[in-house]
This record gives C-alpha cells, sequence and structure tokens, in this order.
C-alpha cells in the first residue's frame, strides 16, 4: 500500500538540499533528507550523471535498480559547472539553498570553484556537508575514500568472519551507508543551529569515522586491555550465549544475554545442570569457554529444525530469530509492518517496491514519492522555480552549460 501526505506536514518540509553527491554515502544523506521532505536537487555532470546510473547487472533495463532505490524523491539538474557559465548558475542556486552535499575527494571542491570559502561568501547561511574517505585532516586526508578501502583500514574487518578463519568484508557497505546517515545527522544538527544564530557552517564525515563509529565496544577492549579482537563468527565479545546455532535445516539465533536468559537457555535446551557447571556457571567463564558451549548448543539443536526451535524459545521468553534470506526479510509481513518495505512510483509508471525510511514520526513514515529522476529530468524546470527567466534558461541550455532531458520530459507530458 502506497502511503501519500501532505508535503506540508513533513518535518523538513521546504528545506532545500544540493545534492552535489554519487554513487551511495551522499546519495544516502539525500534521500533520508528528502524522505522527511525535504526539496533535494540532484545537481549531475552530462550525459553520464551519477556513475552509479551504470551500476548494472544482466538483464536490468531502464534505470538500475540500484540507482532508483537511493535517489527516490530527488529532482535532476544536468549543469556543466567547470564552463563559467554553468558555475554561475550552481552559484545562484547555492544563494536560495539551506544544505549542500559533495562526496568528491578533498581538492576537487576548491578546483572546481565551489569550496566551502567560496560558497559561504556567496550564502552565508549555507550548511556545506563533506564526506571524505579519511577526513580533511591527517596525513591521509588527501586519499580517495572507498567502502572495502576503509573498512579494512578501520579495522572492521579485521573483527569478521568465523572464528579461527580469515577476516571477511561484511556483505553490506557499512561505511557508506553508516557515512550517509552521519551526514545527514550532521547536516540537521548544523541546520537547527543555524534557525538560531542565522549561520552556517562546514559539516566533515567520513567513511573511516562511519567505520571505526561502529567499533565502541572493541575499542573499550582494546583501550582498557590492548585487547586486539580477532573474527569470532557470529559471537558476541562480552557475552555467551549470544550468537548464530546450527539446527537441522538453518541457523538459529540466541540470545542468552543476561543470567535469566541464560537460564531459559538451559531450560529449553534439556540442560539446567548447565547452570551449575564450573564451564559455565558465571557470564566470565561463559565467555571464556564459548566454543565448547557452542559444540554442545549445535549438537542439540541439530535434532529439529529452526521453526521447531524456535517456537521452543519464545515460549519460554527467550529472544531468537532464523538466520533468513534477503528475500525472506524483504517478504516478511513484520517487514511491512514497520513501514521497511513500501511502494513507491516507478519511472516507468506504475508502482515498485523499495526501503522505506527507518524512522516512524507518530507510527507513521515519510516517503518522498518522487520516482528516482534521469540525468537532467527537472534542469529546466528547476532553474524557473529559483529565478531564471525563460531566456537565461534557454542561453544556458543552448551554450551546453546545462542540459534538459526531453525524454522525460516527454514521458511526463504523456503521463500527465
Amino acid at each position: 500500500m502506497t502511503h501519500t501526505f501532505d508535503a506540508l506536514a513533513k518535518p523538513l518540509a521546504g528545506v532545500k538540499v544540493l545534492e552535489l553527491s554519487q554513487i551511495m554515502a551522499g546519495p544516502t544523506c539525500g534521500l533520508m533528507l528528502a524522505d522527511l521532505g525535504a526539496d533535494v536537487i540532484k545537481v549531475e555532470r552530462f550525459p553520464q550523471g551519477d556513475d552509479a546510473r551504470r551500476y548494472r547487472r544482466e538483464g536490468d533495463s531502464g534505470l538500475p535498480p540500484s540507482f532508483m532505490i537511493l535517489n527516490r524523491g530527488k529532482r535532476s539538474v544536468a549543469l556543466d559547472v567547470k564552463r563559467p557559465e554553468g558555475r554561475q548558475a550552481l552559484m545562484r542556486l547555492v544563494a536560495q539553498s539551506d544544505i549542500l552535499t559533495e562526496n568528491f575527494r578533498m581538492g576537487v571542491m576548491e578546483r572546481l570553484g565551489l569550496g566551502y570559502e567560496v560558497l559561504r561568501e556567496v550564502n552565508p547561511a549555507l550548511v556545506y556537508t563533506s564526506i571524505t574517505g579519511y577526513g580533511r585532516m591527517g596525513p591521509l586526508a588527501a586519499r580517495g575514500g572507498f567502502d572495502l578501502i576503509l573498512q579494512a583500514f578501520s579495522g572492521l574487518i579485521s573483527v569478521t568472519g568465523e572464528d579461527g578463519g580469515d577476516p571477511v568484508k561484511p556483505g553490506v557497505s557499512i561505511a557508506d551507508v553508516n557515512a550517509g546517515i552521519l551526514a545527514a545527522f550532521g547536516s540537521l544538527a548544523a541546520y537547527i543551529q543555524r534557525l538560531r544564530t542565522g549561520q552556517g557552517q562546514r559539516v566533515d564525515t567520513s567513511l573511516l569515522q562511519a567505520s571505526m563509529q561502529q567499533m565502541y565496544w572493541y575499542a573499550a577492549a582494546y583501550f582498557s586491555r590492548g585487547i586486539v579482537p580477532k573474527p569470532a563468527g557470529t559471537a558476541h565479545p562480552l557475552i555467551a550465549p549470544y550468537q548464530v546455532y546450527k539446527c537441522s535445516d538453518g541457523g538459529l539465533a540466541i540470545g542468552g544475554a543476561n543470567e535469566v536468559n541464560w537460564g531459559r537457555v538451559a531450560q529449553v535446551l534439556g540442560h539446567p545442570e548447565w547452570l551449575e557447571d564450573p564451564r559455565f556457571n558465571t557470564p566470565d567463564i561463559r565467555l571464556a569457554n564459548r566454543r565448547e558451549l557452542e559444540v554442545l548448543i549445535n549438537d542439540i539443536l541439530s535434532s529439529d529444525t529452526r521453526s521447531v526451535w524456535a517456537a521452543r524459545f519464545e515460549e519460554a521468553q527467550v529472544p531468537c530469530g532464523p538466520v533468513q534470506t534477503v528475500g525472506e526479510a524483504l517478504d516478511h509481513e513484520q517487514t511491512r509492518s514497520v513501514r521497511m518495505v513500501v511502494d513507491v512510483p516507478s519511472p516507468e509508471g506504475g508502482t515498485m517496491r523499495a526501503l522505506g525510511a527507518p524512522v516512524l514520526f507518530g507510527g507513521t513514515s515519510y516517503i518522498a514519492e518522487r520516482p528516482a529522476p534521469r540525468v537532467g529530468e527537472n534542469t529546466a524546470e528547476v532553474l524557473r522555480e529559483f529565478g531564471f527567466d525563460a531566456e537565461e534558461v534557454d542561453s544556458l541550455l543552448e551554450s551546453g552549460a546545462a542540459h534538459q532531458n526531453h525524454e522525460a520530459v516527454s514521458d511526463l507530458t504523456q503521463a500527465a
């Protein structure tokens, strides 16, 4: 079911965001702001636009699904900012905008004449949010950043993988996605401060910071006792039993996170004597003997299926959950209930499924319902809204400093 809301009721209604970002980290920030009602204007080069527009699997048609899922709710303006007239057009957009996001390698925006010090002269109230690889200071600041590389550099990969095995990369782009979340968080904090002071500011985050922010408990172990953690599969670094165990037909995550739940786990498994067993009778001893406990639990669980064991643990009020495939998780009724799978308009017409906003307001989520744009789909429309007259728009288009996707305009006309 598609949820439609009054645009003016959304928390960020009226906030104008210029997204000079591409691929994943910056667009994640923009998506979160768009879902909350901000007018996110994606400023792209042409003809290729955001590099993610070319991330296709065999069989994909139209806009790539990976691009559409991160760029719905946005409008696309295609400008050649290397041309003086294109750069000046962007300056006019900047003068009337609230937030600008960019995720270029450090120094690129400055070489284009679009660094913070330049743009703050145009708009002192501008919140200028940058996502870099390693941060804007320090010996590695000039390096470019990629999710895989920063997950490795931050130590995150070193603690991921099976106990005793080689480290592996997590299956998701943690650095990119978390950097986008942090950029949105920082942008809104700076915007709130601007409402009080009238002044904008630069906001910086990086893939390094986004990766290392995940390491709280590992950092605590290292800072307090010099412990260098190793991969431990799905096990927890501080408590046991708290990991995925093996039933006859797949994995089941079980959380014996405290003494009450540990007692319930032992009862369900038919071994109440474990509560007094010197190998398992205190939390620190259970953690030290986690591998031995894992073998014992797996041996018992292998006698039946995930659903059977899950029912037993749930009846005993033990936290548990099956290891689902991505498809099983996305198709689950609970996922729909919390609005994490929603129906949104497709650029090809009709609707498509997408991930929803991960925050509810009064039990309801706000969803940006505009489909992901083609490159330059909204160039003329946006320029007119920002005060360019017809002659100025035509001049920019004719000079090649701006591009309007006429196919998109035709599609919209036919749809109307």
